[in-house]
């Protein structure tokens, strides 16, 4: 089965995602570690941004700048939308593989990792969906704790994602990461004995 894990920022979907790994070994493709493979030089997606954006967005040892390219893409929409036809396809491309490979080492069960899954309509890659939500007022504790942001800044980028409701609705499983670790792993643990997962 193909397990597709989201939730919006600073939720703990990581928390989630180590319990699949470490605990059920159930392996897991992250959408944001593929997403900075694919920009790694050599790769024909930062052959591509370099095309587009010019080599002013690379440092010297011919890296991305994050920096520099964000402050390009965050200013202009068109920008930020040529950005994403290049490097929305290759990460794709790259989860897939990785996926197929881990089927063919024998693998029943891979979990996909995606922050926009249900935003950028990825759901055809997964079987099951579970998503990962907590309070808002937790959820704005940790984020501005973790980025060192301010209360309005935090506000912000909450605001940018789906609505959390939305998404549990849209969830098969959902999980409530607002307490222990050990709580969270029993709803873990109930989901994939749901579904025979679990022996």
């Amino acid at each position: 089965m193909i397990i597709g894990l989201t939730g919006n920022i600073a939720t703990g979907k990581s928390t989630i995602s180590q319990l699949f790994s470490n605990h059920y070994h159930i392996p897991v493709i992250d959408a944001d570690i593929v997403s900075r493979e694919v920009v790694e030089p050599g790769e024909q997606a930062l052959l591509d941004i370099t095309r587009a954006f010019g080599t002013e967005i690379l440092l010297e040892d011919g890296c991305l700048n994050r920096a520099a390219l964000g402050n390009i893409i965050f200013k202009e929409e068109k920008k930020r939308q040529l950005l994403n036809e290049i490097v929305h396809p290759a990460v794709r491309k790259r989860m897939q593989y990785k996926k197929d490979k881990l089927l063919r080492e024998g693998y029943q069960n891979v979990v996909m990792d995606i922050p926009l899954l249900f935003e950028n309509d990825l759901t055809y890659f997964t079987d099951k969906n579970v998503v990962v939500f907590t309070t808002e007022a937790i959820q704005l504790q940790r984020l501005m704790e973790r980025n060192q942001l301010t209360e309005e800044q935090a506000r912000d980028r909450m605001n940018s994602q789906m609505d959390i409701h939305q998404k549990k609705q849209l969830a098969d499983a959902v999980i409530d990461n607002s307490g222990t670790i050990e709580s969270s792993r029993q709803q873990l643990e109930v989901i994939l004995k749901k579904w025979e997962l679990l022996k």
